[in-house]
Protein backbone atom coordinates (compact mmCIF):
# COMPACT_ATOMS: atom_id res chain seq x y z
CA UNK A 1 0.00 0.00 0.00
CA UNK A 2 1.33 3.41 -0.99
CA UNK A 3 0.55 6.67 0.79
CA UNK A 4 1.34 10.00 -0.85
CA UNK A 5 0.77 13.23 1.02
CA UNK A 6 1.40 16.30 -1.14
CA UNK A 7 2.23 19.74 0.23
CA UNK A 8 2.68 23.26 -1.10
CA UNK A 9 5.30 24.96 1.06
CA UNK A 10 6.43 28.58 0.85
CA UNK A 11 10.16 28.75 0.15
CA UNK A 12 10.76 30.85 3.27
CA UNK A 13 9.24 28.11 5.50
CA UNK A 14 10.89 25.14 3.78
CA UNK A 15 13.49 24.64 6.53
CA UNK A 16 10.80 24.35 9.22
CA UNK A 17 8.72 22.09 6.98
CA UNK A 18 11.62 19.71 6.28
CA UNK A 19 12.46 19.48 9.99
CA UNK A 20 8.86 18.55 10.80
CA UNK A 21 8.69 16.16 7.83
CA UNK A 22 11.85 14.38 9.03
CA UNK A 23 10.27 13.97 12.47
CA UNK A 24 7.09 12.62 10.88
CA UNK A 25 9.03 10.18 8.71
CA UNK A 26 11.02 8.99 11.74
CA UNK A 27 7.82 8.37 13.73
CA UNK A 28 6.18 6.51 10.85
CA UNK A 29 9.31 4.45 10.14
CA UNK A 30 9.26 3.12 13.71
CA UNK A 31 5.82 1.54 13.28
CA UNK A 32 5.18 -2.14 12.47
CA UNK A 33 4.24 -2.66 8.83
CA UNK A 34 6.24 0.31 7.54
CA UNK A 35 8.29 -0.71 4.50
CA UNK A 36 9.93 2.49 3.25
CA UNK A 37 9.44 6.21 2.88
CA UNK A 38 10.77 9.32 1.21
CA UNK A 39 10.43 13.07 1.45
CA UNK A 40 10.61 14.39 -2.11
CA UNK A 41 10.44 17.82 -3.72
CA UNK A 42 9.37 18.71 -7.25
CA UNK A 43 12.25 19.60 -9.57
CA UNK A 44 10.15 22.07 -11.53
CA UNK A 45 8.69 23.96 -8.58
CA UNK A 46 10.49 23.81 -5.20
CA UNK A 47 7.26 24.74 -3.37
CA UNK A 48 5.78 21.29 -4.10
CA UNK A 49 6.73 18.45 -1.75
CA UNK A 50 5.47 14.92 -1.12
CA UNK A 51 5.87 12.53 1.78
CA UNK A 52 5.62 9.05 0.27
CA UNK A 53 5.45 5.93 2.44
CA UNK A 54 4.86 2.28 1.67
CA UNK A 55 3.12 -0.11 4.05
CA UNK A 56 2.46 -3.85 4.28
CA UNK A 57 -1.30 -3.23 4.35
CA UNK A 58 -3.95 -0.62 4.91
CA UNK A 59 -4.39 -2.04 8.42
CA UNK A 60 -0.77 -1.46 9.41
CA UNK A 61 -0.96 2.10 8.10
CA UNK A 62 -4.16 2.87 9.99
CA UNK A 63 -2.79 1.35 13.18
CA UNK A 64 0.38 3.44 12.77
CA UNK A 65 -1.70 6.62 12.66
CA UNK A 66 -3.09 5.74 16.09
CA UNK A 67 0.31 5.46 17.78
CA UNK A 68 1.13 8.23 20.25
CA UNK A 69 4.42 9.30 18.62
CA UNK A 70 2.76 9.41 15.18
CA UNK A 71 -0.12 11.48 16.57
CA UNK A 72 2.41 13.94 17.98
CA UNK A 73 5.00 14.05 15.18
CA UNK A 74 3.25 13.05 11.95
CA UNK A 75 -0.50 13.67 12.11
CA UNK A 76 -0.23 17.48 12.49
CA UNK A 77 2.01 17.62 9.41
CA UNK A 78 -0.21 15.23 7.42
CA UNK A 79 -3.19 17.46 8.23
CA UNK A 80 -1.45 20.24 6.29
CA UNK A 81 -1.28 18.17 3.10
CA UNK A 82 -3.44 18.90 0.09
CA UNK A 83 -6.98 17.60 0.68
CA UNK A 84 -7.09 14.73 -1.80
CA UNK A 85 -6.99 10.92 -1.72
CA UNK A 86 -3.62 9.79 -0.38
CA UNK A 87 -3.77 6.01 0.15
CA UNK A 88 -3.40 3.74 -2.88
CA UNK A 89 -3.47 -0.02 -3.29
CA UNK A 90 -1.04 -1.67 -5.72
CA UNK A 91 -2.97 -3.26 -8.58
CA UNK A 92 -0.09 -4.04 -10.92
CA UNK A 93 3.67 -4.29 -10.43
CA UNK A 94 6.67 -5.02 -12.60
CA UNK A 95 10.25 -5.70 -11.57
CA UNK A 96 13.01 -4.28 -13.78
CA UNK A 97 12.84 -6.20 -17.05
CA UNK A 98 9.92 -8.24 -15.72
CA UNK A 99 6.36 -8.77 -16.79
CA UNK A 100 3.43 -6.95 -15.26
CA UNK A 101 1.88 -8.85 -12.37
CA UNK A 102 -1.76 -8.01 -11.69
CA UNK A 103 -3.11 -8.13 -8.13
CA UNK A 104 -6.67 -8.35 -6.93
CA UNK A 105 -8.18 -5.25 -5.43
CA UNK A 106 -9.22 -5.25 -1.80
CA UNK A 107 -12.21 -3.18 -2.96
CA UNK A 108 -13.51 -5.53 -5.66
CA UNK A 109 -14.27 -9.21 -6.10
CA UNK A 110 -11.76 -9.70 -8.94
CA UNK A 111 -8.68 -8.16 -10.49
CA UNK A 112 -8.99 -4.66 -11.86
CA UNK A 113 -8.99 -4.19 -15.62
Amino acid sequence: MLVTNRFVVDVDTADDFTERAHAALTALAARPGYLRGQLVRALDDPRHWSLVTEWESVGTYRRALGAFEVKVSAVPLLAESIDEPSAYEALATAAPGGAVVVAESDRAAGPYR
